[in-house]
C-alpha cells in the first residue's frame, strides 16, 4: 500500500482511526511508531478524549482489570496502584496521546456514519457528521480502523421498571451520571449487580444515609489487591523498563490460568471465590442468597472489589444487600416482589449496557452492504470479505488493552507487508463451505445475549477462532503469518495482480 496515491481528493488520510479511546489512542500511536511517513487521523464522536473512561463518571469509577495489563505496552503504568480511577485513567490516555502527538491529530465531534470500499481505487470513501455543527465531512483512506468499542457512548440499557412514572426521587443511569447530583445524607437504591454497582456501593456509601444493592441475581464477587505486591517489591530495586513487563505478563498469564482454571473445574473456583466472600463479611450473611450466582464461574464477567472495598462496606452497616424482584416504583422508592419495600431518595440503574458493533457504522464493498451481524472475524479484528479494514474488540477474560495492543501491532505489521511488496489490499476470506453462527463474544451477560444477532461472529479453527488467549495471540498476532487465509491486491489503476496466502497467486 503505498503512502502516496494520485488523484486524490483534497481530504484524504492512509489511516483512519475511529474512537479515541484507550484503544484508539493506543492504535494511532502504535502507527506512528512503526509507519511515521503514514498519514493518520483519529475521528472521536465526543468532545474529548478517553472514551469510557471520559464518559464515565459515577462516584468512584475505577478499572475493573489491573493497570499493567490495561496500560498500554509501549508506555508502561508508572504507579504501584494495580487498581486506579477513572480520573487516573483519563489522564493516562490524554497523556499518551499528547506524548505522541496524537493529541494534533484528533477530529472531535465527528460521528462515523457510512464507509464504502472501492476495489479500483483500493480506498474507503468515509461519511461522518459534526455533531456540534451538523456539518457532513466526507474523505478517503487507504485502511479504516474502528477503535470505538462495542457498546453504545449515547444511551445506556435501562429495563422496562413497573411503575417508574409514580417515582418522585431521582432516578439516574451511570452512563449519564448528573454532574450536580448530590447524595450525601440521602437514602440510595443501585438497581445492578455487575461492575458498576459493586463500585457505586461502596463509593456512595462513605457519604450517603444507607445504599441498597437491589439485585435480581447475585454475580461472583473477589477481591483483589489495590497496590501490585510484586511491583510495590520491583519498583523499589528496578526501573519502570523492567518492573512493567514482568508484573504485566505475571499478571496476564495469573488472569489466563484462573480462566481456564473456571471452565475445567468450575466447582473448584466457585467454592474458592465463596469462601473468600463468606471470609470477609460476617458471620449469618446469607452468601447463599446474595453472592452464589447459579451459573459456572466466567460464564459472565467476575467482578473484583480493590482490597475487598464492596465486603467492608456491607460489614459496616453503610449497605446492604437486597436479592428480590421489582413488583413496583412507588413515590417514595420501590416495592419488591416480596412485598417488602425499599424508600429511596436516589435510585441508580446500574442495569448494563446497549450492544453497537462498529460504532454502528454501515459498511459496502463495491457497493453491496456488509451485514456485521453475520460476518466472520479474521484472528478476531477483521471481517471475512472486507479488505482493509480492522477493529478492535478486547477480552472479555482479561483487560482490553491486552487484545487492542495486540491488534494494533498487527495492523501496522500487515502494512508493511503492504509496502514491502507493492500491494494496496488485503482480504481476509473464508474458506469455502465455513460458514459459523457462534457468536464473537463468549458470554451469558443479558447485555451480550441482548444484542448478539447484530454482532459479529467467529470460526470453528484459527485464524478465525476468537481464543480468548492472550499467549496463544501473541504469536498468532506477534508473530504469526500475515497471508494465511488472505488475498492481497493493488489497484486497478497500477496493475491487474494479486496475490493470495502464502504469496501463490490466484
Amino acid at each position: 500500500m503505498p503512502a502516496e496515491h494520485s488523484a486524490m481528493p483534497a481530504e484524504h488520510v492512509d489511516v483512519l482511526v475511529v474512537g479515541a479511546g484507550l484503544a484508539g489512542i493506543g492504535a494511532a500511536c502504535r502507527l506512528r511508531q512503526r509507519h511515521p511517513r503514514r498519514t493518520v487521523a483519529v475521528f472521536e464522536a465526543r468532545g474529548a478524549i478517553g472514551g469510557t473512561w471520559d464518559q464515565f463518571r459515577y462516584p468512584g469509577v475505577r478499572s475493573d482489570s489491573d493497570m499493567f495489563t490495561l496500560g498500554y505496552g509501549f508506555r508502561p503504568w508508572r504507579r504501584a496502584e494495580a487498581i486506579a480511577d477513572g480520573p487516573s485513567i483519563r489522564e493516562y490516555i490524554r497523556d499518551t496521546a499528547r506524548e505522541f502527538g496524537i493529541d494534533e491529530r484528533i477530529r472531535f465531534h465527528h460521528r462515523v456514519d457510512a464507509a464504502s470500499w472501492s476495489s479500483d481505487r483500493a480506498l474507503w470513501t468515509v461519511t461522518a457528521h459534526r455533531s456540534d455543527t451538523g456539518e457532513q465531512v466526507t474523505l478517503t483512506c487507504s485502511l479504516l480502523y474502528v477503535c470505538s468499542g462495542y457498546y453504545r457512548y449515547d444511551e445506556g440499557y435501562t429495563p422496562q421498571l413497573p411503575g417508574v412514572d409514580r417515582y418522585e426521587g431521582r432516578l439516574v443511569h451511570p452512563q449519564h451520571w448528573p454532574e450536580e447530583l448530590e447524595h450525601r445524607g440521602r437514602r440510595v437504591v443501585v438497581i445492578g449487580s455487575g461492575a458498576t454497582a459493586v463500585t457505586l456501593v461502596p463509593a456512595m456509601a462513605s457519604d450517603a444515609a444507607h445504599v441498597t444493592m437491589l439485585q435480581r441475581s447475585p454475580s461472583y464477587v473477589m477481591a483483589l489487591p489495590s497496590v501490585d505486591p510484586l511491583a510495590r517489591l520491583l519498583k523499589r530495586v528496578l526501573p519502570d523498563s523492567v518492573t512493567f513487563p514482568v508484573v504485566r505478563w505475571k499478571n496476564a498469564l495469573t488472569m489466563g490460568l484462573f480462566f481456564r482454571l473456571s471452565r475445567r473445574a468450575p466447582g473448584l473456583v466457585r467454592q474458592l471465590i465463596e469462601r473468600g466472600v463468606r471470609s470477609a463479611l460476617p458471620d449469618g450473611f446469607d452468601v447463599d442468597r446474595h453472592f452464589s450466582p447459579e451459573y459456572r464461574p466466567w460464564d459472565q464477567r467476575l467482578c473484583f472489589v480493590p482490597d475487598g472495598d464492596l465486603f467492608r462496606t456491607l460489614r459496616r452497616g453503610d449497605a446492604s444487600v437486597v436479592t428480590d424482584t421489582i413488583d413496583t416504583f412507588t413515590p417514595d422508592g420501590i416495592r419488591l416482589t416480596s412485598g417488602a419495600e425499599l424508600a429511596a431518595d436516589i435510585v441508580v440503574t446500574a442495569t448494563g449496557l446497549n450492544l453497537l458493533a462498529i460504532g454502528g457504522i454501515a459498511l459496502d464493498v463495491d457497493g453491496e452492504p456488509v451485514d456485521v451481524g453475520k460476518a466472520v472475524t479474521y484472528k478476531g479484528m477483521m471481517l471475512d470479505g472486507v479488505p482493509n479494514f480492522a477493529m478492535t474488540i478486547g477480552y472479555t477474560n482479561a483487560s482490553w488493552t491486552l487484545k487492542a495492543d495486540l491488534v494494533a501491532e498487527y495492523v501496522c505489521r500487515l502494512l508493511t507487508h503492504l509496502d514491502e511488496h507493492d500491494l494496496d489490499s488485503a482480504t481476509p476470506v473464508l474458506p469455502p463451505g465455513d460458514r459459523p453462527a457462534e457468536p464473537l463474544i463468549d458470554l451469558q451477560a443479558g447485555y451480550v445475549l441482548r444484542s448478539i444477532d447484530r454482532m459479529p461472529k467467529q470460526g470453528h479453527a484459527a485464524p478465525w477462532r476468537l481464543h480468548q488467549n492472550y499467549v496463544r495471540d501473541v504469536w498468532h498476532l506477534r508473530h504469526g503469518s500475515v497471508t494465511e487465509d488472505m488475498d492481497f491486491g493493488v489497484a486497478a489503476g497500477r496493475r491487474q495482480s494479486s496475490l493470495s496466502g502464502g504469496g501463490a497467486q490466484r
